[in-house]
């Protein structure tokens, strides 16, 4: 089942710590089987405050998307972040029709 990695931004601390995970978490996400959707600061936010930059990816399954998470690029471009932002990450499943 389709399944999406939604990353949200809380806060950031360093741009330059930003740029390279950026930098190094595209490929490692495209590599992983990930499709961008969106990404990018909201165009509106209209509940709550997280007005920083929002990703949505799509994954062939919630397993794929974990997996991806853990692939070793992927923690690379995580330890490249450091303490340079703060993020809430979630997994969904598609809504089956």
């Amino acid at each position: 089942m389709t399944a999406y990695w939604i990353n949200t931004f809380t806060a950031i601390h360093d741009e330059a710590k930003l740029a390279r995970y950026v930098e190094l978490a595209g490929p490692a996400v495209r590599a992983a089987g990930g499709v961008f959707l969106a990404r990018g600061n909201p165009v509106h936010v209209l509940e709550g405050s997280a007005g920083l930059r929002t990703t949505v990816i799509r994954f062939d399954s919630a397993d794929a998307a974990v997996a991806a998470y853990r692939s070793n690029a992927y923690q690379e471009a995580l330890a490249a972040l450091g303490d340079g932002a703060e993020r809430d990450i979630r997994i969904l499943n598609a809504v089956e029709d």
